[in-house]
């Protein structure tokens, strides 16, 4: 009896100390998401089939306009095409696809490739240029012969087969940053990535936290980061929006992706927000 009744109580010490570990295991897992903000799973913002929840604004064009179907679905890839009769030169259409949501505290991940030629006559800086916008105005907001939208660009490029050329970019049409504890004012900066020539496949993150910091990503990897996005009040219509807003602090946004005359791909748009 004594030697079943000590097998039963190291039994049961045992379970109580899996019971505990488990406990602390779940505890710390529980610990570690809080820490890193993330809640909720990836959520895909394309749902491969059509333009459901976006709106394009294109310039000269309304908003809600696609003009000459730009941005189209094929193949269940969110295309952006530039069709001869549309477009028999570029004509500085720039576009952009707007989500219908305004986002503050996330993670975007963006799977997207450059393909065939340059749309004639479309700025030479512009061969195998695309981007996504963040912290961005509304399309509604936009005036018609607007180009581009008050945002922070995270600038996606292509390389030539030849040059290096980096992607995951910063450009700032009518805002700026602060790196390193300055106001950055200059239009574009560059970020550390590798150049990616051809047509492959390229999955750019974009870590958004308010006004806080704002991190571009490739394969994990931080290839650029800042602080304090905000309006640019020498841009006239950056300044309109600030005063509507109350301040030139930018701490949340559209998101929208480009189009800038060279035909592209996204596979895949998701969003992951994160508690603030």
């Amino acid at each position: 009896m004594s030697t079943r009744f000590a097998f039963r109580s190291r039994v049961a010490r045992c379970l109580g100390l899996l019971g505990l570990c488990l406990v602390f295991t779940s505890y710390s897992a529980a610990s570690v998401a809080a820490q890193d903000g993330e809640t909720g799973q990836w959520r895909s913002l394309f749902n491969g089939q059509d333009l459901t929840g976006w709106t394009p604004k294109i310039r000269f064009s309304e908003a809600g306009e696609n003009y000459g179907n730009t941005f189209r679905v094929e193949d269940g890839l969110l295309s952006v095409r530039y069709d001869d009769e549309a477009y028999p030169e570029f004509g500085e259409r720039f576009g952009h696809l707007f989500f219908n949501e305004s986002f503050s505290h996330y993670k975007l991940r963006v799977v997207y490739r450059f393909v065939g030629e340059q749309c004639k006559g479309g700025p030479g800086w512009a061969t195998r240029n695309s981007g996504i916008m963040v912290h961005g105005e509304k399309p509604e907001t936009m005036g018609k012969d607007q180009d581009f939208p008050a945002s922070i660009e995270v600038q996606l490029l292509g390389g030539n087969g030849r040059d290096p050329r980096t992607t995951a970019n910063l450009c700032t049409p009518g805002t700026n940053v602060v790196m390193i504890g300055e106001l950055v004012t200059r239009h574009c900066t560059s970020s550390t990535s590798e150049t990616y020539h051809g047509e492959q496949w390229v999955t750019v993150e974009v870590e958004v936290r308010g006004n806080e910091v704002i991190r571009h990503l490739i394969d994990g990897k931080s290839v650029l980061e800042y602080q304090e996005p905000q309006l640019d009040d020498r841009d006239g219509h950056a300044k309109q929006l600030a005063e509507a807003a109350g301040t030139v602090q930018l701490s949340g946004g559209t998101i929208s992706l480009q189009s800038e005359s060279h035909p592209c791909d996204f596979k895949s748009v998701e969003i992951l927000v994160l508690e603030e």
